[in-house]
């Protein structure tokens, strides 16, 4: 059995319990929305009039209790892991006095409960047994209308969670989707209030955004209504500021960015997708002009800087921003690779990044002038490895630099590198050829290469 089929069975199987213990019990939410559409859902919710403890006294299945002051629980299957079902208690909620949850919750019917929804395709329910669904909303026809519309009032919506605004932009691009117009108005309106809502949660839906199909149409929409400008403002400079590209002649860095952002892998990773989005946000800051030619030069060292900021406000992890900012930093630091020293190529290629990096370069070119001989150059070096291992293991340490009767110092670490380099370069291939390399050194003053150079 598929994961896929499990989860589904596992969904069934809490509504049919909940409904033998005399309760109400209905698929609700996304679920219902890509049953309809055709796709398989992530994950189910059930929505239910029994409470939460009445659930985990039905349900003989391990519950976590994280969600339950707002009548949710999460039920895990028994055996198999990673298959979970939430499950809601109808409620109306009370006011949001901060823009992100309510004070309160009242438990009600489902009526009720759907119009407490964010958007009509999500307010839908579904009975599992008959298929038949049960919309109060309007979701039915907007989906058949390819419709995004906020339920009730779009402005009421929207200030009772402000990340909703950016929950709008993706659902009606990963559905292809336009936005009704009274909750396209409130959309702009209020975007620059999603900067009250928990970094880490508008990163949370920038990662789902960015690592879909239509991830360009998501930020080309983001930028449209003004969310761009609030949570990552340095890239609205890219707007207006024209390069006149092969591949592009018309288009601006802007447009540049979400070619690139189109000519990723089709699954990317999310470190790779917002490397693409920023690889190029270091170009307004470092413009300069020199007889009549326009130049970007550390653009890929100032973005760098300036993708470490946009990381850290969105409170990445560690890991993230730092692969994140060295694909920025190295976005085109293989553009000439035939013409790197060994070494320097080598070091590059032994990066756990490689791949996205690659990925990144092959885009970029691709959005660029089209030539990517660069990228097939790099992929075959590391396929075929023509000069022996990319990554061998230093042949010295400090250790072996102090029982050489070296005296520990600053100039260790240049020696460290120096014999790194003539490794990776293949002149020095054994810890007693780098030993003697060290022993010219101290004796002459100059390295073997310089000497013969």
């Amino acid at each position: 059995m598929s994961e896929a089929q499990a989860r589904r069975d596992f969904a069934l199987e809490v509504v049919l319990r909940l409904r033998r213990a005399g309760f109400q019990a209905l698929w609700a939410g996304g679920c219902v929305r890509d049953l309809l559409l055709g796709l398989v859902p992530a994950d189910y919710d059930v929505a239910t009039d029994a409470s939460p403890e009445q659930v985990m006294l039905t349900l003989p299945f391990r519950a976590i209790t994280v969600g339950i002051s707002f009548g949710v629980v999460r039920i895990r299957h028994p055996r198999l892991q990673g298959i979970e079902v939430e499950v809601a208690t109808f409620r109306s909620d009370s006011a949001y006095m901060d823009g992100r949850r309510p004070t309160s919750v009242v438990f009600s019917s489902p009526e009720l409960d759907a119009a407490r929804r964010d958007f009509t395709i999500n307010g839908m329910f579904m009975d599992p047994k008959s298929n038949q669904v049960i919309d109060y909303v309007g979701g039915l026809g907007d989906l058949r209308h390819q419709v995004l519309r906020a339920i009730g009032d779009p402005a009421e919506r929207f200030r009772e969670d402000k990340l909703r605004l950016l929950r709008a932009i993706r659902f009606a691009a990963r559905f292809n989707f336009e936005i009704e117009h009274n909750t396209l108005q409130s959309l702009r309106a209020m975007a620059g209030e999603v900067v009250v809502v928990a970094p880490e949660r508008i990163a949370q839906e920038l990662r789902r955004m960015l690592v879909h199909e239509n991830r360009a149409r998501a930020m080309d929409m983001a930028l449209e209504v003004g969310l761009v400008a609030a949570i990552l403002p340095s890239l609205v400079e890219m707007r207006g500021l024209f390069q006149g590209k092969p591949v592009q002649p018309e288009g601006d860095l802007w447009d540049h960015t979400m070619l690139v952002l189109r000519l990723l892998p089709a699954r990317p990773s999310f470190t790779l997708a917002f490397a693409a989005l920023v690889h190029d946000v270091g170009k307004p800051f470092t413009r300069a002009n020199h007889h009549g030619r326009t130049s970007f030069h550390s653009h890929d060292q100032v973005g760098s800087r300036i993708a470490d900021r946009l990381c850290r406000n969105l409170r990445l992890s560690n890991a993230e921003r730092e692969r994140i900012t060295w694909l920025v930093a190295f976005h085109q630091y293989l553009g000439e690779a035939k013409k790197l020293r060994e070494a320097k190529l080598k070091r590059v290629l032994a990066q756990p990044g490689i791949n996205e990096l690659l990925a990144l370069h092959r885009a970029d070119a691709l959005a660029s002038t089209g030539d990517t001989e660069h990228v097939d150059y790099c992929a075959y070096y590391l396929e075929n490895q023509p000069a022996g291992p990319i990554n061998p293991p230093p042949l010295l340490t400090g250790h072996d630099l102090v029982r050489h009767d070296l005296e520990p110092g600053a100039r260790f670490s240049v020696i460290l590198e120096k014999i790194r380099e003539a490794q990776l370069e293949g002149r020095v291939q054994s810890k007693r050829d780098a030993l003697d390399w060290i022993d010219r050194y101290v004796a002459t003053g100059s390295w073997p290469d310089e000497e013969s150079g």
